[in-house]
Parts: C-alpha cells; sequence; structure tokens
C-alpha cells in the first residue's frame, strides 16, 4: 500500500511540474507577444511619421512657392476670355493635391525599398517636383507663358518617368501618379492659351 502510494504522489508531482512548465511556457509566450505588439507600434508610428514628412513637406513647399512667388495679375488679364481656364486659386490647389498625391507615391516607392533599388524613380521624382516649383516662377511671377511652356513639358517628361518607375515597383504608387499626369496635361494646355496671349 505505500508503495502505490507513493507513486500516486510522484503523479501528482508530476502533474504540478508539468503545470508549472506550461504556465511559465504560456507567460514567456504572452511576454513575447507583448513585445512584438510593442516593436509593431514603434513600427507602424514611425511609419506614420514618414508618411506625415513625405506627404506634407512637399505640400508645404509647393504652398510657399504658390503664395510668394506664383501670384500674378498677369494670369487673369490673359485668360479672361476663355472659359475653360480655371481662376488662380484653383489651379494652385490642384497643383497643391497633386504634390500631396506625388508624396504619397513617392511614399510607397520608399517603403518598398524601391529608391535603393531603382535611385533613377527618386532623381525623376524630385526633377518633377523642382520642375513644378520653377514653372510657377517662371509662369506666374515673371509672366512668360513661352518660357513656362518648355519647363512644363520637361515636367510632364519627369512625371512620366515617374509613372514607369513606380509602376514596376508599387502598382498602387504608379495609379496614384495617374491623376498627376492628367493633371499635367491640362495644365499644359493652360500653359499654351498663356503663351499665346
Amino acid at each position: 500500500m505505500d508503495s502505490q502510494d507513493i507513486r500516486y504522489r510522484g503523479g501528482d508531482d508530476r502533474d504540478a511540474a508539468t503545470t508549472a512548465m506550461a504556465e511559465t511556457e504560456r507567460k514567456n509566450a504572452d511576454d513575447n507577444n507583448k513585445g512584438k505588439r510593442d516593436q509593431k507600434r514603434a513600427m507602424a508610428k514611425r511609419g506614420l511619421k514618414s508618411l506625415t514628412v513625405a506627404v506634407a513637406a512637399p505640400m508645404i513647399v509647393t504652398l510657399f512657392a504658390a503664395y510668394f512667388l506664383g501670384t500674378s495679375d498677369v494670369y487673369g488679364s490673359r485668360t479672361r476670355s476663355s472659359s475653360w481656364v480655371p481662376p488662380l486659386w484653383l489651379l494652385h490647389a490642384t497643383c497643391l493635391a497633386s504634390s500631396g498625391l506625388m508624396g504619397l507615391a513617392a511614399w510607397l516607392v520608399w517603403v518598398d525599398g524601391g529608391f535603393h533599388k531603382k535611385p533613377n524613380a527618386l532623381y525623376l521624382y524630385l526633377a518633377q517636383f523642382m520642375l513644378c516649383l520653377v514653372w510657377d516662377t517662371v509662369t506666374f511671377r515673371v509672366g512668360s507663358g513661352i518660357a513656362g511652356l518648355p519647363v512644363w513639358l520637361g515636367q510632364c517628361a519627369a512625371l512620366f518617368g515617374c509613372y514607369k518607375a513606380f509602376s514596376e515597383i508599387s502598382p498602387v504608387a504608379g495609379n496614384l501618379v495617374k491623376p498627376c499626369l492628367a493633371w499635367a496635361a491640362f495644365v499644359a494646355a493652360v500653359n499654351v492659351k498663356l503663351a499665346m496671349a
């Protein structure tokens, strides 16, 4: 009887040890999951910050250029006869939206590591952005629609290059460039109207 009692007690000790081990493993797994969740939250915060910078920075620079460098009375006087030409404030607002879309598309490419794989995509993005700022200054501040036309055509070519490069890296980014391309074609028509006036 004593030997059975000892065997029985030994089984209880094994069950208790197994339960304790299972409890320890569960706590370790919970700690690991908590660590992974904290890591994911930190990554999400960094991603949100980088997204904010990628979209806001080009929009702020575009807004600055439109406010300080893109105002002119010449635009209104040259486009009064055309009903299809938008007012200057609407032109600037849509350029601002286009700048934000391009920033978002560039961020998507950056997240996928596309600027390291294809550095020309970054150069094309920067070229189209700089040419957009130069066009605004040349066309509105200087008041030369003729000089603005080659600048805008260069900007359209850089946008098309962005579309091709971004599409290869991230199809979503490529699709975000499409409305910017359509807007660029419309602005090219406005520029032709300014050059002829």
